[in-house]
């Protein structure tokens, strides 16, 4: 029981963390799984359902979140939610450490958030079975492109524009767009940015 609990308490610590794979977390594992399953399953019409399973399997809801399938992750309740997101198809997040997503973040198709880190060792990686583990954080209004992969330990600024396919490996700061594997900033987000929009006519549905 007492391993157990530590070890719930480093998943749940927002600190990084060295561990050895263990049958502790099967159970875990295998109740996310199940929560994956019934919401990638679910009517997208029936809101109710899918609010449902979002309080069971994330850590922290809103009442606005659009979650499309097929989501994966590894335990749910590391997974903090602050306001309206977007996750679009096929999103991945390994949450073996805290992740924090901000209000109106939106995370483009086939994207991967990978708290875990294996061991670079082959003996310790494949024999011993250890991983170490650090928390991501994307702040309000953050946009990750399709295929973008965010690596363990790493903060994304609030307003920020990862390009498609890059793969971040180190802090963004806020207001910027970066792009490239590993991920670099190109450039701030200014004014000159803003789209002319006044004279659209709304789309009739």
């Amino acid at each position: 029981m007492t391993i157990h609990m530590n070890f719930i308490d480093k998943l749940t610590s927002n600190q990084p963390f060295i561990h050895k794979f263990a049958r502790d977390d099967k159970k875990l594992q295998s109740k996310a799984k199940r929560l994956c399953f019934e919401l990638n399953n679910s009517h997208p019409d029936d809101m109710e359902q899918r609010q449902t399973l979002y309080k069971e399997l994330f850590g922290t809801v809103t009442s606005f979140m659009n979650i499309e399938p097929h989501f994966r992750c590894d335990y749910g309740f590391n997974i903090h939610f602050k306001g309206f997101a977007l996750l679009n198809y096929n999103c991945v997040i390994l949450d073996t450490s805290t992740v924090h997503i901000g209000a109106n973040v939106m995370i483009g198709p086939g994207s991967v958030l990978a708290c875990v880190e294996h061991a670079i060792d082959p003996y310790q990686r494949s024999a011993v079975g250890l991983y170490a583990s650090k928390p991501i954080t994307l702040h309000d209004n953050v946009w990750l492109g399709a295929n973008t992969t965010v690596c363990g330990g790493v903060t994304i600024g609030e307003g920020s524009i990862i390009g498609a396919g890059s793969v971040v490996t180190k802090d963004i700061p806020a207001g910027v767009i970066a792009v490239g594997n590993p991920c670099k900033v190109m450039r701030e987000i200014t004014d000159e940015d803003k789209w002319e929009y006044h004279d659209l006519t709304p789309l009739d549905l």
